[in-house]
C-alpha cells in the first residue's frame, strides 16, 4: 500500500551492523547497537533492531488506537498501553520476525476494546507494513475495572 502523500519522513543512518551505531538525521536518536547473546553476540549495553522495532510498533499502534477511539468519541484512560514482543528466528532463506502486541485498555468494555484494537490494526502504518508478511498477534490484556 502506497501513501497518497508523504507528510513526514524520518532519516537515520547505521554503521557497523548489529555491533554498531545508529543515529537520526536530527540527532534526537543516537544509539549503540549490540547483538543479543541468543543471536550469537556478546550481549553488551547497546540495543538491537528487534527492540527498536518493538518500541516503534508499540508506539505507532497506540497512536492508531487513540486515533480510532477519538473518531468514535471513546475516551481511553491514560493508563492505556501497548507492549510489543518481537521474536526473530531462522527460515530457509535467512531470518524472519513475529510480533505479539498486548494491549491494555482498562475501563473500556471488552467488546468495545476488542473492536478498537481491530480497527487500530487496520489504520496503523506498522500493521499495514507487516500485514501478510509476518505473524502479528493482537492480545487484549485482562481488564481490571
Amino acid at each position: 500500500m502506497k501513501p497518497e502523500k508523504i507528510v513526514y519522513s524520518a532519516q537515520a543512518i547505521s554503521t557497523g551492523g548489529r555491533e554498531g551505531y545508529s543515529e537520526s538525521s536530527d540527532k534526537a536518536l543516537a544509539i549503540k547497537l549490540s547483538t543479543p547473546k541468543a543471536l550469537g553476540g556478546a550481549g553488551g549495553d547497546g540495543t538491537n533492531p528487534e527492540q527498536l522495532f518493538a518500541a516503534g510498533y508499540s508506539a505507532c499502534f497506540l497512536g492508531a488506537l487513540k486515533y480510532v477511539a477519538q473518531k468514535q468519541k471513546v475516551a481511553l484512560p491514560e493508563s492505556t498501553n501497548v507492549a510489543a514482543e518481537v521474536g526473530i528466528g531462522p527460515v530457509p532463506n535467512g531470518f524472519a520476525l513475529e510480533v505479539t502486541l498486548t494491549i491494555s485498555i482498562n475501563g473500556v468494555p471488552e467488546e468495545q476494546a476488542q473492536s478498537l484494537i481491530e480497527q487500530a490494526h487496520i489504520v496503523c502504518p506498522y500493521s499495514n507494513a507487516t500485514r501478510n508478511n509476518i505473524d502479528v498477534k493482537l492480545v487484549l490484556s485482562k481488564q481490571t475495572q
